[in-house]
């Protein structure tokens, strides 16, 4: 059945059955209509066709204020998605689709904040700064040019294992959230500091008893805490000001990888995130860097 049928049966039931108060309806009358004309937009004829990723998508659409439309706050778009649920659970209720697929989509944050990322020169500069004259110096310059490399969090990284990268792929396996694996890119530049460090520095750390890549000076895994301090130096020496964590070459890994072209649900993959809307966060850092350049370049900004 059509969408469109299926929203005026729905508003039918919450005015005469249900007894909604004619305000309520107005506004659930408006959201119905801005989720039907964003559902024709994307093609989808008949309810039945709506996936959940649907729902993902229209919600990350409402906040970054796709196709000119003003951005909505959490809350507003977490209304929205109220009234999307409402109509997906009547049509399961009235046998017009099997499943509702609008359940499992989770609302926006309130107050959700933007990460903080580093631009690309200021990466290079962050990496470039890293000296490479002692085994410990090589494993840090390994261990950032892996992270931002990959995207992977710091405790995916600091849980490979010699053997994940001794056969020179420029291809990794890492092992995400609740166990799950998924591939991900090297790089040449990260994959040249890991044979360095695997050569040179490495050796030198290891006490034959852990196959952990990283290690610290007494040959065990490197700890979380020590990575932090390991970025804040290299931060230090590259003169960036910018308050830095490991999450940070994690968020700058999928802005600059947006802002180069890549589609959402890529990235979705690369980062290991179950939903897209948790992805789709980097498009409004992505967003707030066009409107800089815009409000610095436009005449009539």
């Amino acid at each position: 059945m059509e969408p469109r049928q299926v929203a005026t049966m729905w508003l039918n039931h919450l005015a005469v059955e249900r007894g909604v108060s004619a305000n309520t309806l107005s506004n659930y009358r408006r959201d119905v209509e801005r989720y039907m004309g964003w559902l024709e937009a994307a093609g989808r004829t008949n309810l039945r066709e709506v996936a959940s990723t649907d729902l993902e998508a229209y919600v990350s659409d409402l906040r970054r204020g796709a196709d000119g439309a003003r951005p909505l706050a959490a809350s507003s778009a977490g209304r929205a998605l109220v009234v999307a649920r409402g109509l997906h659970k009547f049509a399961v209720a009235e046998g017009l689709v099997d499943a509702d697929v609008a359940s499992t989509v989770a609302p926006p944050a309130a107050g959700e904040k933007l990460p903080d990322t580093l631009s690309v020169h200021e990466v290079a500069g962050l990496l470039e700064a890293c000296p490479t004259g002692t085994p410990a110096q090589l494993r840090d310059k390994a261990l950032l040019e892996t992270m931002y490399a990959t995207g992977a969090r710091v405790s995916e990284v600091l849980g490979l294992n010699v053997d994940d990268v001794s056969d020179g792929a420029d291809v990794l396996t890492v092992t995400g959230k609740g166990g799950k694996q998924r591939l991900v890119p090297v790089g040449s530049h990260a994959r040249a500091a890991i044979d360095a460090y695997l050569v040179r520095g490495r050796p030198a750390l290891a006490n034959g008893s852990s196959h952990a890549l990283f290690l610290n000076k007494r040959g065990t895994c490197l700890s979380r805490q020590s990575a932090w301090g390991i970025i804040k130096d290299a931060a230090a020496r590259a003169g960036l000001e910018k308050d830095i964590s490991p999450h940070t070459l994690r968020h700058s890994f999928a802005t600059h990888l947006l802002e180069g072209g890549a589609d959402v649900r890529t990235v979705q993959e690369l980062l290991g995130h179950a939903s897209v809307t948790t992805t789709q966060i980097y498009t409004h850092v992505s967003a707030e860097n066009l409107r800089e350049v815009w409000r610095t370049a436009h005449p009539r900004a």
